[in-house]
């Protein structure tokens, strides 16, 4: 079975991926830089996991320095620290910024 069979076989939809290479704290890094706008609710919706997992995990982003939260008007506004490294000791050497490029370039498609 080919990449492309592979991937026509599962949704796109969060919940039925099953498991991903990266962890929730890393998809909430990537909506947010996305649309530092992002509402708790959208970011959980975008992620799969409930609001309050969510929350948990942005506040757990911003208590590490990972992530500014400010508000704006009755809205929080969110600014990703792109220069923070990595946590885990084999990615140690990398920042979040490099996670978030490498993750946001759109992949061309070679036509023949």
């Amino acid at each position: 079975m080919n990449h492309t069979q592979l991937m026509a076989e599962h949704s796109n939809s969060p919940a039925s991926i099953g498991w991903t290479f990266l962890t929730n704290h890393a998809h909430a890094l990537i909506v947010i830089s996305r649309n530092p706008d992002s509402r708790i609710r959208e970011i959980a919706d975008q992620i799969g996991i409930t609001e309050r997992a969510a929350h948990r995990i942005v506040s757990a982003l911003v208590d590490s320095g990972y992530l500014h939260r400010y508000q704006v008007g009755r809205d929080n506004r969110y600014e990703v620290h792109a220069d923070a490294p990595l946590r885990h000791p084999l990615e140690s050497l990398h920042t979040v910024g490099e996670l978030i490029e490498m993750l946001s370039v759109q992949k061309e498609l070679s036509r023949p």
